[in-house]
């Protein structure tokens, strides 16, 4: 690929976020709330799905005007039933303490001038950029000190776009939403002039929770938010101002785990790179970037979708369905496989079951790596494995472990999360149409309880997140930056 006069070669530092707690269920039913699906195992038993309610739209009062209507919503039976395969008594909307509403991983962008830094989610299963802003209501900005707040009065290049708006709503009804205006946004070095910034004017309490201060969508722009018409995201803008070479429209992603700070040689270290490949990462690897295994992807969707057709287990094949398809998202924590695919899994696990308190697969934490199977899923006609050490999600109680690997319910498709992703260094060739997925090896399988070695991960990372968040000066913000991605650099290297 050819050397670009914008591009710094400087990957973007990614931390992971030191107050996030890992919770099986909890993130379960987040991703049932973003991806809309039922449960398919022991559904009668599940205590959450997705249920038809009534909601009365217009002005009304009793029995004055407004029409009713039907919509579907994320729901809890509350209370147990007084018969195995029968309803609860009673049936509760999904409330935000139900919900992982935390992200794990946060990368600092800056945005307006001069620059305002943000924690944001790096999220390839959606398309909006939005932020914290001045406009939310008192009240909320007053009980969240610590957010760092986006003051389009602060920014001379800020621009308001008339007329325009943005919403997102999930499946329990949760919503965000506001204005639109464009404003610089610097991302790894690259400079992006007049990007579509999404200003949060109202936010419900799951969006309030977690670290963050908003998300950056690497999804494709089509399935974009605003209205009356959707924005570029920052990637086809970097494309759209040349800012990245037209061999090179790209961007990659090397997620870490905790289970690596003290493990492995790049110590668990994440980044993402935009305009180019990183070399140290590849050799690293022991890969030839002509050698990189890409497959075509469907993007008509808006996401990252492409063909896969077996997993295998223990050297097992089994093959699923030619139109089988999955998408690739580094805003899921973990992987959504069909029914079959997850039983033919834990049934290689000593101890394995579904477990309908949780709502998905555990197995005993006793279980050894070498009792753990080896998993490997087809993307787009080679297999990949997953790690071992991320069959186990978080620490169920009881002995238990709540796996990585869960069921998609009646979703049509895979979500490939982070449970895969964390296993290689994968390219999302925004240009070409294509993914690339790059093995990693790793020196050990660590199968500590998820919950104890992520808390010490996470302590030895508190005192980098406290800096990434004081600085508000351009000069403090890119040497920070610049130091941070220097350690991701050398770390690679090793």
């Amino acid at each position: 690929m050819s050397t670009h006069p914008h591009i710094t070669h400087t990957p973007i530092r990614v931390r992971r976020n030191p107050n996030y707690v890992h919770n099986g269920t909890k993130s379960y039913v987040h991703l049932m709330r973003k991806w809309r699906f039922n449960p398919t195992i022991e559904a009668q038993e599940s205590k959450y799905f997705q249920g038809k309610q009534l909601v009365q739209q217009g002005k009304f009062a009793p029995g004055v005007g407004g029409r009713a209507t039907t919509v579907t919503r994320l729901k809890k039976k509350i209370g147990p039933s007084s018969e195995k395969g029968k309803e609860a008594s009673q049936v509760g909307l999904v409330e935000a303490e139900d919900v992982q509403n935390d992200t794990l991983y946060l990368a600092d962008v800056a945005v307006g001038t001069p620059p305002q830094i943000f924690s944001l989610d790096f999220d390839t299963g959606s398309a909006d950029c939005w932020v914290w802003s001045t406009n939310l209501p008192k009240k909320t900005l007053q009980d969240n000190p610590g957010k760092a707040v986006y003051d389009p009065k602060k920014s001379s290049s800020f621009q308001t776009k008339d007329g325009a708006t943005w919403n997102i709503s999930y499946g329990d009804g949760s919503t965000a939403g506001g204005t639109v205006g464009t404003d610089v946004l610097t991302l790894g070095g690259l400079t992006i002039e007049a990007q579509a910034i999404e200003l949060a004017n109202n936010l419900s309490q799951s969006f309030i929770e977690g670290e963050g201060s908003g998300l950056l969508g690497l999804a494709f722009s089509n399935i974009n938010t605003c209205r009356p018409d959707p924005v570029l995201t920052p990637v086809d803008m970097l494309i759209q101002q040349a800012n990245i070479p037209k061999d090179s429209e790209i961007f990659t992603c090397k997620l870490g785990s905790w289970r690596d700070i003290n493990d492995e040689l790049d110590h668990g270290g994440s980044f993402y790179t935009f305009g180019f490949i990183h070399q140290p990462t590849l050799d690293f690897c022991g890969v030839l970037a002509a050698n990189i295994f890409y497959t075509k992807i469907n993007s008509s969707g808006g996401f990252w979708q492409f063909s896969s057709t077996s997993i295998t287990v223990n050297g097992k094949v089994s093959k699923r369905p030619r139109s089988n398809v999955s998408i690739a998202d580094t805003g899921t924590t973990l992987a959504l496989l069909d029914d079959t695919s997850c039983y033919a899994i834990y049934r290689q696990i000593p101890g394995a079951k579904y477990s309908s308190s949780y709502q998905g697969f555990i197995f005993p934490a006793s279980v050894t790596e070498k009792q753990l199977p080896v998993v490997s899923i087809d993307v787009g006609g080679k297999s990949f494995v997953i790690q071992k050490e991320d069959l186990g999600f978080a620490d169920a109680g009881n002995g238990y472990i709540y796996g990585g690997i869960q069921s998609r319910g009646d979703l049509p498709l895979d979500i490939l999360g982070d449970t895969f992703l964390k296993a290689h260094y994968v390219i999302f060739d925004v240009g070409n149409k294509r993914l690339g997925v790059v093995p990693r090896p790793e020196q050990k399988q660590n199968l500590s309880t998820p919950g104890n070695g992520s808390t010490v991960a996470s302590q030895a990372e508190e005192s980098q997140t406290a800096e990434s968040q004081t600085s508000t000066s351009k000069k403090g913000f890119f040497s920070r930056l610049l130091g941070k991605n220097k350690k991701v650099e050398k770390q690679a290297e090793l």
